[in-house]
């Protein structure tokens, strides 16, 4: 069977975490990844899941959690791939003044090097924005390159920018 990719968004309440997942354990799905957020008010969740049970089956015992609207449920089936680093990890951090444009300019940058944003979490406290990302980056990549090239765009966009080796204590 393939992996399932459930998706569950909508408006924050106590217990949907709980009231999914005990579904999917009744169905016998095994949770291999996830996450999981709060978004200004607005849950979202995101799992990939494996066993026996097929999409429809999946959304149709989650349909309890979209019977008064206010979320979203989502199942599709994804193809079992590897999941393998393909270099060194990294955690990247950005924080300053709220602006358009400040994920895009720098995940542009860590693009450019080939690397790939494996997660990316922001949030906007008042005026102060922070970003925090875990990167991986090839073997090949120029990592004081990439350090200098942060930098640029940082001071453009008035944030101040650190990358680091991403230890596994860190995990």
């Amino acid at each position: 069977m393939p992996l399932l990719a459930i998706t569950v968004l909508g408006h924050d309440r106590p217990g949907i975490i709980a009231e999914t997942t005990g579904v999917l354990a009744q169905l016998g799905l095994n949770i291999e990844d996830s996450t999981m957020t709060l978004l200004r008010g607005h849950f979202a969740m995101m799992l990939v899941t494996d066993g026996a049970s097929d999409a429809g089956t999946v959304e149709e015992s989650l349909a309890g959690l979209t019977a008064d609207g206010s979320l979203s449920v989502s199942v599709r089936e994804i193809p079992t791939e590897s999941v393998s680093s393909r270099g060194s990890a990294y955690l990247l951090s950005v924080h300053g003044g709220d602006r358009p444009g400040i994920v895009s300019a720098v995940v542009a940058e860590v693009a450019k090097v080939s690397g790939n944003i494996t997660d990316l979490t922001t949030r906007l406290a008042g005026d102060l924005y922070v970003l925090i990302a875990e990167v991986d980056l090839p073997g090949s990549a120029d990592v004081a390159g990439l350090q200098r090239a942060l930098e640029g765009v940082a001071g453009e966009l008035g944030v101040g920018v650190t990358l680091r080796p991403l230890e596994s204590d860190d995990l």
